[in-house]
């Protein structure tokens, strides 16, 4: 039996800008993001201030910072993605997941698959509000008649 994994090949480089690594991630997995933080002494200890402007190089807020290619597939664990990028690039990245108009953290399941995490994003982004209609009511049951 063939499964047919999605995969995708993330180029690190010191001259690429963050929201062109953002960008080509956010294609492979719409409803993930990748944050870029300066903070590479901790993986849980990072703050909205220390998030690199989208507009920077990579290897403009990351003292070094090796070029390569990361070969991404959906089956990987958020955990382990971020580990990589610790450890291969010195690159300290958060996965966030679209949650309707917010992007939320995912430390809570980080051990989730990256496509586990962006179908979750999709379902709770996408899910449609139904709709009632007058008749779902029962206007007369407070009626003692």
């Amino acid at each position: 039996m063939f499964i047919n994994l999605m995969t995708m090949t993330l180029h690190i480089a010191p001259n690429r800008l963050i929201k062109d690594l953002q960008e080509d991630f956010n294609q492979a997995f719409p409803f993930l993001k990748l944050e870029f933080f300066t903070n590479k002494l901790s993986r849980t200890d990072f703050s909205a201030k220390q998030i690199i402007a989208p507009t920077k190089k990579v290897g403009e807020s990351q003292v070094v910072v090796t070029e390569g290619d990361v070969l991404i597939d959906e089956e990987m664990k958020v955990i382990d993605l971020e580990k990589l990028l610790r450890e291969k690039f010195s690159l300290a990245v958060q996965v966030f997941r679209k949650s309707g108009n917010l992007w939320l953290e995912t430390t809570m399941t980080d051990s989730w698959t990256l496509q586990q995490q962006n179908n979750h994003g999709r379902e709770i982004s996408t899910e449609k509000k139904k709709e009632i209609k007058p008749e779902d009511y029962d206007l007369s049951r407070d009626d003692n008649n």
